[in-house]
C-alpha cells in the first residue's frame, strides 16, 4: 500500500501525525489479513512502534506487509513502513510494527478464518452470508 502525505496530515511541527501513520498501518494489517478469509477482521492488538525517522508532506510512504504468524483466528502481520523523500527520491525506513487481527463473526465472536467467507463479495461493506 502506498500513500501520499498531505497538509492535512500534518501536526503544528509540519510532520505527519503519528496517528495518521498508525491508521494506515492498521489498515495495510487489514490488507494483509484479508488475504486469508472474506471475514470482517479486527485489530487486536499493534506491538511498540517507534518511529525512526519524521514524514513529510509530499512523501510517499509505502506500507509493505508479511504474515509472520497464523492461528485458528487470528493472523499476525509484520508491516514495515518506509518513506520515499519528496526532494530527494531517497528512501528511508519510518518504523516497523506487529499487527494481530482476528476474524470475526457479527456479533465479534471471533471465528476460524479458515472456514467459508462470513463476508459476501457482493456488499464489500460487510453484509453477512
Amino acid at each position: 500500500m502506498r500513500v501520499l502525505m498531505m497538509p492535512r496530515d500534518t501536526n503544528h511541527l509540519g510532520t505527519i501525525f503519528g496517528g495518521v501513520i498508525l491508521s494506515y498501518i492498521d489498515q495495510a494489517g487489514f490488507v494483509e489479513a484479508r488475504r486469508h478469509g472474506l471475514h470482517r477482521w479486527v485489530t487486536i492488538a499493534m506491538d511498540d512502534v517507534i518511529f525512526k525517522e519524521p514524514v513529510y508532506v509530499g512523501d510517499i510512504v509505502a506500507f509493505r506487509t508479511r504474515t509472520i504468524e497464523t492461528g485458528t483466528t487470528s493472523v499476525k502481520v509484520e508491516v514495515v513502513v518506509e518513506a520515499e523523500r519528496f526532494e530527494s527520491g531517497k528512501t528511508v525506513q519510518v518504523t516497523t510494527a506487529g499487527v494481530k487481527m482476528v476474524a470475526v463473526d457479527k456479533n465479534g465472536k471471533s471465528i476460524d478464518f479458515r472456514k467459508e467467507p462470513t463476508l459476501d463479495r457482493r456488499y464489500p461493506h460487510g453484509a453477512f452470508v
